[in-house]
Formats: structure tokens, sequence, C-alpha cells
């Protein structure tokens, strides 16, 4: 496989901060011989916190960032001084970031907006000192509290690509060079199989300045569910696309019988992804003349909006643009429709 910039998966040890102890001590000084406690709390330890960052495309950045260990909070000290809190980590991802606990596979924090925080690893709290302990009865206590220890433990951070919708289909249906020539994007385009290996973004510019982004994800091949080909690394970006648009070749020897492959690829990785809205287009469709095209029509799903498109002749792209604005924004198209 060639080298890529493109990380979406990063493993981590993480570590965060100890609480400073609090402090045992009572107040000494030239005018006061034996005074009451005045043993300061001790500092938080420093937190690991996830900070959204769109500038972000992949977790390149973190490759070689391996062990994340916040400090310690400092110990409480006399005259009721509290400790200074640890220094927080502040790790910055990418948008459609998932954080999980490795050992559990559970989901700890989840990265969709800009600027947002979420504190992943809690640093340990500060103790507290004995003067919080004093009371009528024991104006001299002893005690004070250690600090909580902090956590750790291996971590991932896994990329799911925020795309409106996701191209799907098998390796060389076209995908490539129909993200070419309907965005500004460059991605590979060669002919043979798996020319695109990472998934590649491009923003469409439709009517009136307004604009969606479309995501060329790498080519599903039966399979691909039980981690066959790219396997799981493709279909994990899919499942924060709001439309998928599944690319099927003119030039492909069973239409109804490929669409049904990808569909069940996709039910056996989540089922939930068939609740998404889909769109079929069939690519290379200069190769048909109206009776083909009307033999192709009868094998596509009645109930699934297609079109006939090329890429290379520019046939049905602003029709497709359209069909995609009214998929992703149909929600808004119903309750802007008045009643008659």
């Amino acid at each position: 496989m060639e080298k890529t910039n493109f990380i979406d998966y990063i493993r981590i040890f993480c570590k965060s901060g100890h609480g400073g102890a609090g402090s045992r001590h009572f107040m000494r000084n030239k005018l006061t011989a034996k005074g009451g406690p005045d043993g300061g709390d001790g500092g938080r330890g420093g937190h690991i916190i996830l900070k959204g960052n769109k500038q972000l495309w992949t977790l390149l950045h973190l490759r070689y960032y391996k062990n994340v260990l916040a400090d310690d909070g400092e110990n409480g000290s006399k005259n009721n001084c509290t400790g200074h809190d640890g220094k927080d980590i502040i790790i910055e991802v990418p948008l459609g970031t998932v954080a999980r606990n490795e050992e559990t596979g559970a989901i700890e924090a989840e990265i969709l907006e800009e600027g947002q925080q979420v504190i992943w690893v809690k640093g340990g709290r500060g103790g507290l000192g004995n003067s919080n302990f004093a009371t009528p009865t024991n104006q001299m206590p002893e005690h004070a509290q250690p600090g909580e220890d902090g956590h750790e433990g291996w971590k991932t951070l896994e990329l799911k690509v925020l795309a409106d919708v996701g191209l799907v289909g098998f390796p060389n249906a076209g995908k490539s060079t129909l993200l070419s020539v309907i965005t500004a994007a460059k991605p590979k385009i060669a002919n043979y199989a798996f020319t695109t290996v990472t998934p590649q973004l491009g923003m469409v510019e439709y009517r009136d300045g307004r604009s969606f982004c479309i995501a060329d994800l790498p080519g599903i091949i039966e399979g691909a569910a039980e981690g066959k080909g790219l396997g799981h690394r493709f279909l994990r970006h899919i499942e924060r696309n709001s439309a998928l648009l599944f690319l099927i070749p003119a030039d492909s020897t069973d239409h109804k019988k490929e669409f049904e492959i990808l569909l069940n690829e996709l039910k056996e990785y989540n089922p939930e992804m068939l609740q998404k809205d889909f769109v079929i287009a069939v690519s290379k469709s200069d190769m048909l003349d109206d009776e083909l095209k009307n033999l192709v029509e009868k094998q596509l799903p009645a109930d699934i909006p297609h079109i006939f498109i090329s890429s290379v002749t520019q046939q049905g792209l602003s029709q497709l643009k359209d069909l995609l604005w009214q998929t992703l924004n149909k929600e808004v198209v119903e309750k802007t429709t008045p009643d008659l």
C-alpha cells in the first residue's frame, strides 16, 4: 500500500495527574506559639482534554505522540495556601474523532464541533488540608487528605470522516473521477482497483453560494464487513454521512446484484446504515443508448432515486447535484411546503 499522510486510527497511553496532598499544618509564628490548623488543600491533577479543530483532517500529528502524561497537582501548604493544579494537556483532533477505552471498547468522547472541549481523562482531586476538619470538639485536627490518584490506560482515537454525502461503490466504479469533476478535489485516478486508499473530501458548489461536502471513499468489495479488502478502514467512514450515493458503472454485468452486494455489506457492518438516504447514480452512461438505459432502469430498485451520469461528457451532473441537494434538505422542504 502506498505511503500516506492520512492517519485515521491512533493508539496512545494516557495518564492524568495525581491530586496534591492536603497539608497538615498548625499556625506558628513569633506571636502565636500554638495556633489553629492552617493546612491548605492540594491542587487538582492535570486533565487530558480533547479539543476539536476544523483545520485538521487527519490524526497524523499524533502518530508519534504515544505517551500523554499530565502533571500532578501541587501539595497544599501552610497559611491555608492551596497547591497549584497540574497543567492540563490539550490534544487537538479533527472533527469526527471518536475516543475509546481500548480495553472495554466503550466510547468515552466524540468531537463533532469546532472548539468543542471534552475532559477525556480526569485528573485526581486534591486532598483537603487539616483546616477543613476543625470542629468545636476537635479544634486541632491532625488529619489531612492525600490527593486522589489520576487515571491511566491505553486509549484509541478513531477518525470517522464528516461529510454530507458518501460515495459508495466497487473499485473502478468512477468515484474519484466524479469527485474530480464536481468538486475542486484532485484524487488519484487510474485504471486499477483500489486507486483510492484513503477518503478524499471535496466541496460541491451549488446554487446561490450554497454547497455541500462529498467524500470519495475507498472501494468496497464483497466481504468488506468481515475485513476483506480495506474492510473496516473503509466502512467506518460512512457512518456519519447523511446520504449515500451508490455509484454503479454502466458496464456492470449485473446492476441489481452489484447494488445488493453493496447494501448487504453496509447491513453486515452496521444495520443502522440502512436508515440513511440513498441515491443511485449509473456512471459511464455515455456508453448507453436509450434502449440500454431502459434495461438498466428495470434492474434498479423502484423506491430509490436514480440518475444516469457521465463524468467524461458531463451528462446528468447538474441534475445529480439537484437530486443530492434535495435529498440532504428534504426535511426542510417538507416542513416549508404548505398544506394544500
